[in-house]
């Protein structure tokens, strides 16, 4: 009995012990507040890199998970962009708001400017906070944006301090870089008009000057012309302030370095959106034809030579043992995504699902399980990996934790507190997560792997245009992902008790 009373005691001192610690680095890590860069990268799949087993060549990015933590388990909450991003940044899954599916280039901002957000929570703190990259989360009020003027709301309103961003999306228009709510470079004797429903004016298109194309569509983005691209949506105007796609890597780089540099000395937050790998994928002339895989794996290692030039500017400005870098992507892989760019013909043996079922859009794994590295050097274990379960929509949540800041909980309701999972201090993450597919079909994933995807009366099985199996069915889908990470052996028929616990489970989360 003395012995076993003795065992117990010296397990409660331990357990007391650690908690003090944990509690203590906290302290010290608040006082220093250090830098936070979020690397939200766009359509890199589990199996892209080649530190998850990727056959494309990733030094930069394999450097940043080999001195840092590398997640096995992390998931968008979509398997589409402007859903994860609207999650990312506001804590709420994007199912509980209408009008959160993948947004037009020319829609109003989907973020309510009295909601609570990720950048608003950093600036509390005291961090300068900027967004450069990829948007894709509307702007402006009700009727849209007036790209000739300044629009609002949008980054700033939400609590970014500074913006350099793309509208929307590289295939979308309209095609132009805006700074502080105002389109970069642009003629006021030549205003952009913009229109998803009809042509403007006598503007050619894809489908009837298919001769000023330089790269080719299959499906889908056979509107405007923009540098021999054909697009979604319609516009006219602003010649001089139009991107030119090979330019986009380095451009959303440089104005990322500059962020940094003006901000060294004083904590800072930086969501750095990429367009890479994004379609269209031109990559710059300097990457063409570099990976033998064709524009897509060209683009990946134009993507990882800019995660490089960030990495070499927080370390030449002696601030990288100070800064948090999350590297993570918005959604699953895709191969023919609207553009005929030899992805399919020149995969060979690069497995960008990483061996799982689905893609982009798909309710199936590889929709949303995306790589994700955590690398703060002298805090976080070097090498190490986490089986944690883990979703973006906890960064608020986490994030506030660590820097001791309140949050609104009745706006970011799906945000939790995962911290010690995040910087590899235990393998504690969630204890279950919805994810959500194309057309809105909600799954649920459960840290012991049981995984639920309802029946719903989405399109097809395959998806036509992408080849990717979306998961949809008219039928129940029950997997255990430890057992059959494939999601080959559906367990509905067969285990209907646990299919009815999970469907509770996932019917409590939707009536939170």
């Amino acid at each position: 009995m003395l012995s076993l009373r003795i065992r117990v005691a010296g397990i409660c001192l331990f357990a007391l012990s650690a908690f003090y610690l944990n509690m203590h680095q906290v302290a010290i890590a608040q006082q220093n507040k250090p830098n936070v860069v979020i690397i939200y990268t766009d359509d890199v799949g589990y199996g892209d890199l080649s530190v998850y087993g990727g056959k494309i060549p990733t030094p930069n990015i394999d450097k940043l998970a080999k001195q840092g933590l590398r997640f096995k388990n992390a998931h968008a909450p979509a398997s589409t962009c402007t859903p994860s991003r609207y999650a990312l940044l506001t804590g709420e899954y994007p199912w509980r708001r209408a009008g959160t599916g993948i947004a037009r280039g020319d829609a109003s901002l989907i973020i309510p400017v009295a909601k609570e957000t990720l950048p608003k929570m950093f600036r509390r703190a005291g961090y300068h906070t900027a967004a450069v990259g990829k948007w894709h989360l509307g702007l402006g009020g009700e009727e849209g944006p007036d790209w000739n003027g300044t629009v609002n709301p949008g980054p700033m309103e939400i609590g970014f301090d500074y913006s350099y961003i793309m509208p929307a999306t590289g295939d979308r228009v309209p095609c132009v870089y805006m700074e502080n709510g105002r389109v970069l470079n642009l003629s006021k004797d030549d205003p952009i008009r913009v229109d998803y429903q009809k042509n403007i004016g006598n503007e050619p298109t894809a489908i009837s000057h298919p001769e000023l194309l330089k790269l080719k569509w299959t499906h889908g983005h056979n509107n405007s012309v923009v540098n021999g691209v054909g697009r979604i949506g319609y516009m006219t105007g602003g010649k001089s302030a139009l991107w030119r796609d090979e330019d986009l890597s380095d451009s959303l780089t440089l104005k990322a370095e500059q962020f940094i540099l003006r901000s060294a000395g004083e904590p800072f937050f930086l969501y750095y959106a990429t367009h890479d790998i994004h379609v269209p994928r031109v990559a710059h002339e300097r990457y063409q034809g570099r990976s033998g895989f064709g524009p897509r794996g060209d683009v990946l290692i134009e993507l990882d030579e800019s995660i490089g030039r960030l990495m070499q500017v927080l370390s030449e400005k002696k601030i990288l043992d100070q800064t948090i870098v999350i590297f993570t992507s918005d959604n699953g892989p895709v191969l023919d995504d609207g553009y005929v760019d030899q992805a399919v013909e020149k995969l060979a043996d690069h497995n960008p699902w990483g061996g799982f079922r689905g893609g982009k859009y798909s309710a199936f794994e590889a929709g949303t399980r995306v790589p994700m590295i955590v690398s703060w050097p002298k805090q976080i274990k070097a090498g190490k990996t986490s089986d944690a379960l883990f979703s973006h929509v906890d960064m608020l949540g986490s994030l506030s934790y660590f820097l001791g800041q309140s949050i609104d909980k009745a706006s970011a309701k799906d945000s939790e507190d995962h911290w010690q999972a995040l910087v590899g201090r235990s393998d504690k993450g969630r204890e279950g997560i919805t994810v959500e597919a194309l057309m809105g079909v909600v799954s649920y994933i459960r840290a012991d792997g049981y995984k639920y995807i309802p029946a719903s009366k989405g399109p097809a099985i395959t998806n036509q245009w992408t080849n990717i199996e979306t998961g949809f069915s008219p039928k129940e889908q029950l997997y255990h992902l430890h057992k059959d990470p494939r999601e080959r052996n559906n367990l509905a028929a067969s285990m209907p008790e646990k299919l009815e616990e999970l469907k509770k489970e996932l019917d409590l989360i939707r009536k939170k």
